[in-house]
């Protein structure tokens, strides 16, 4: 009895030694931020269609990469790549989208002689690309 009186005592003075943890699930909302994107080589232009980039995707244990892909083109509209963006404590994917517009010019110059192959209208520059001064 003295021994789990002797226990007691002590544990009742490191109060500050235990934590709680509480996680909370909101849906939509991944915990754990995604990896940086891959780099992949994007084919050579295809008329007609658009270049969609690889991305992570969270398949509720982990992160798999989804590989780019050629999408059909949309006249008068541009595309715009989904991206993660962080919210509410973690993580969202925001889907990609058409947003009306022209399609990006290519082979644009900048003042400093830089190439461009987008307007600010929605052109993503696929990861790694502008690293290597290609957008």
């Amino acid at each position: 009895m003295r021994i789990a009186t002797i226990a007691l005592a002590a544990a009742a003075t490191f109060p500050a030694l235990g934590q709680v943890n509480i996680n909370i699930n909101v849906p939509g909302v991944v915990q754990v931020a995604p990896p940086p994107p891959r780099y992949e080589v994007m084919p050579g232009p295809r008329p007609g269609q658009v270049w969609v980039p690889g991305r992570w995707v969270w398949n509720e244990r982990d992160y798999v990469w989804r590989s780019g892909r050629w999408q059909q083109a949309r006249p008068d509209y541009v595309y715009a790549p989904g991206r993660w963006v962080q919210a509410n404590g973690g993580w969202r994917w925001v889907d990609d989208q058409w947003k009306p517009g022209k399609p990006p010019k290519h082979g644009k110059h900048d003042k400093h002689g830089h190439g461009h192959d987008h307007d600010d209208d929605g052109y993503h520059c696929p990861p790694g690309q502008a690293k290597k001064g290609r957008c």
